[in-house]
């Protein structure tokens, strides 16, 4: 309640005095121009001072590609064994490989005192992307400079292998610059969205280039406030994304050549990803816009079926999450709430219908995504660790306070990087909040996703990205 109080204050206090969200940003600039400092915004639209320099840490990117560019390639020589990108122990997707959160494969939780191993750390470009893994390397989307970048990294060393890029630079004042999408990989093709639409395919092996559009272009939308963030997609040999707007607000492009295969809806777009659920039997894309939560049929030919779902300023940025084989948990912050959604579908007609099982205000996430295992969601409500009851949406408990930061499921544990850079690891237990352990991880506001493959996980930020080892000790 302490910090609900504290946000309450300070809206309070920016109403009393007039200030608006506009004049914090114009104070944000101003504070850049002239000291160097940035003010930024937390999750729980907290202002706070940061004193990061962008081009000292540019330079420190290029000093420390430059000298690892040797041993780069000698070591390229003798590459790692290739990993297959759908396999269980894989990241080919945001959030991984059905976008849930989950990490089916085992994973060491006995950490000593000072954490697990760390295999790697070295600096990284601006923005909130996660990073996808396959055939040994891991793939994310970076703001450098005047560009976006496209960087692969090898899973077990952190040596780039290869980068792509185009000019492009979204900035924000107070939610910060650069990309926020992350990037799709299947069968050899990596897919990286940008904050202000861009839309490349990439040869995963190398990084040539194989076609490019705009997604806002094509779907006559302009940029949402905080850039295009939901992440490509892909279904059945289609890229699936969510821009918003009149000619199409999800929009399907052929992987091999980037031409359009359809289009569907003309709605707002928000910040969540579109995803493949099979609810009753029926496989559908749902996707959370800015007011409503709706599931098309994945060839885009006909929306099954919608349900409002409209929160502060369309700010939608968490995903819909499968508690059962007919129910999706969705869930928004700043106020809104969760709720679970029942579909029922009729597979010889090919239509489906959707109600409301419940909704409360039990959880509320605001850009992180919950995870669900045996009966159970656990999220950040607001900032605060909590488990509720998927079945009745009653609060099992409420512990914990991470601020507005991610975390993934594995091994029957939540692993949570918090808004100030830590990593914890918490029993998934409907018990109680039962912490395990704690560290510091990256420095900074951390808002992106982790990432876990093949044991190791990957925590990154706006300005550094480092590797842990939790492969099982034998």
């Amino acid at each position: 309640m302490i910090r609900t109080r504290k946000r309450s204050r300070f809206l309070s206090f920016l109403k009393w005095t007039g200030i608006s969200v506009a004049a914090l940003a114009g104070l944000a600039l101003v504070l850049n121009l002239t000291t160097g400092m940035h003010l930024q915004i937390t999750g729980g639209l907290m202002p706070q001072l940061d004193f990061h320099h962008e081009d000292r840490h540019y330079r420190a990117i290029e000093t420390h590609r430059d000298q690892a560019e040797a041993p780069a390639l000698a070591e390229a020589a003798e590459p790692e064994p290739a990993a297959e990108t759908s396999s269980p122990g894989s990241w080919p997707y945001y959030r991984g490989l059905h976008m849930d959160g989950r990490y089916p494969e085992p994973i060491n939780t006995a950490w000593p005192n000072e954490g697990p191993p760390e295999l790697w750390r070295l600096p990284v470009g601006g923005g909130y992307a996660s990073f996808v893994v396959g055939d040994g390397l891991a793939y994310t989307i970076e703001q450098r400079r005047e560009q976006e970048v496209v960087a692969a990294y090898d899973l077990l060393t952190g040596v780039e292998r290869w980068n792509a890029s185009w000019d492009a630079r979204f900035e924000e004042s107070m939610g910060g610059d650069g990309p926020r999408a992350t990037p799709a990989l299947y069968e050899g093709t990596l897919v990286a969205l940008g904050a202000t639409g861009e839309l490349q395919a990439l040869d995963a092996a190398t990084g040539a280039s194989i076609w490019r559009t705009n997604i806002l272009e094509d779907s006559g939308a302009a940029n949402l406030t905080w850039g295009m963030a939901a992440s490509p997609a892909i279904l059945d040999g289609a890229v699936l994304t969510a821009p918003g707007g009149p000619n199409g607000a999800v929009i399907a492009y052929e992987l091999e050549t980037g031409a359009i295969r359809w289009r569907a809806l003309n709605a707002q777009g928000a910040y969540t990803a579109p995803t493949v659920l099979t609810l009753d039997g029926l496989s559908q894309i749902v996707l959370i816009g800015a007011d409503q939560v709706v599931a098309l049929a994945t060839d885009g030919s006909e929306a099954y079926w919608s349900r409002p779902w409209a929160t502060m300023n369309g700010i939608n940025a968490a995903q819909p999450l499968q508690v059962a084989p007919n129910r999706i948990f969705v869930s928004s912050g700043y106020g809104h709430g969760a709720s679970v959604l029942e579909v029922e579908a009729d597979l010889e007609a090919n239509t489906a219908s959707v109600r409301e099982v419940w909704f409360n205000n039990r959880m509320k996430n605001t850009f992180s995504t919950s995870v669900f295992q045996d009966g159970y969601v656990y999220g950040l409500d607001d900032g605060i660790l909590a488990c509720v009851d998927a079945e009745t949406g009653d609060r099992m408990w409420k512990g914990g306070r991470y601020g507005h930061g991610q975390l993934l499921l594995a091994s029957d544990h939540l692993l949570i990087t918090t808004e100030r850079g830590q990593l914890v690891l918490v029993r998934a237990t409907p018990e109680s909040h039962q912490e395990i352990a704690a560290l510091p991880a990256v420095s900074g506001r951390t808002w992106n996703n982790p990432a876990i493959a093949e044991g190791i996980l990957l925590v990154r930020n706006d300005r550094e990205a480092v590797a842990f080892d939790l492969r099982p000790q034998t």
